[in-house]
């Protein structure tokens, strides 16, 4: 299984760059919006963003904060996956959970799932239900972006030491998937807060992909008759 898990990790390597160059090909395009050079919703979740690193780097790091959402993540996509949830423990410095199963998404959950971006979307919804929440719209995109942020330098953080998650499925593997979702769910909060659709994006991904994987074929061959001779 490491054999697969890495020519997984290999194959989805070519996925991950053609993702990002969407993800460049949708700011490119959210950017020729002739209202404004940056739309009030992208600016809203950038400064959300931008204050939160401003906080990250300035204030003692809520660490507990995170290793709870990291927890509580593994929990989460375990009990939506089947498994049996218990013995959660948050510490300073760690924490644990204990499931009856698992898999790649649950383990490699934490690492692109925002839970608490997902709260602040999901918060937002249920309060427009029975209040008119609309004139905040823009402070709630902040809250969407301050959030993002913390995922974002945690899971940096995070990944830049050793951890049992990514090795349990192969660094590879683990990495590409990580950095797929999360690229990913870059491309959507584009599509979300500019006129940029949801055709759109998947037309870039469909024309980054045609020719990201052109180029592998093209240099899979190169390396082929090179060693042939």
């Amino acid at each position: 299984m490491r054999i697969v898990r890495l020519l997984l990790g290999l194959l989805l390597i070519p996925v991950c760059v053609a993702l990002t160059l969407t993800a460049m090909s949708l700011l490119g395009e959210a950017q020729q919006d002739g209202s404004a050079m940056i739309p009030p919703t992208a600016l809203a979740i950038a400064t959300g963003y931008l204050l939160w690193i401003v906080l990250y780097y300035t204030m003692p790091r809520p660490i507990r904060t995170y290793i709870l959402a990291h927890e509580l993540t593994h929990a989460l996509w375990g009990a939506l996956m089947g498994a049996r949830v218990s013995k959660l423990r948050v510490k300073k410095n760690h924490g644990s959970v204990t499931l009856s199963k698992t898999n790649f998404l649950i383990t490699l959950a934490p690492y692109f799932f925002p839970l608490y971006t997902v709260l602040v979307v999901c918060g937002y919804y249920v309060l427009l239900l029975f209040y008119d929440v609309g004139h905040y719209y823009l402070f709630w995109l902040g809250l969407v972006g301050f959030t993002w942020g913390f995922h974002f330098t945690f899971t940096v953080a995070a990944l830049s030491q050793s951890q049992e998650d990514v090795k349990t499925y192969g660094v590879v593997f683990s990495y590409a998937v990580i950095y797929a979702i999360n690229i990913l769910g870059i491309c959507l909060w584009i599509v979300g807060v500019s006129h940029v659709t949801l055709a759109d994006a998947l037309g870039f991904f469909d024309y980054h992909a045609e020719h990201v994987f052109a180029w592998c074929r093209e240099a899979g061959m190169m390396l082929y008759a090179y060693f042939r001779q």
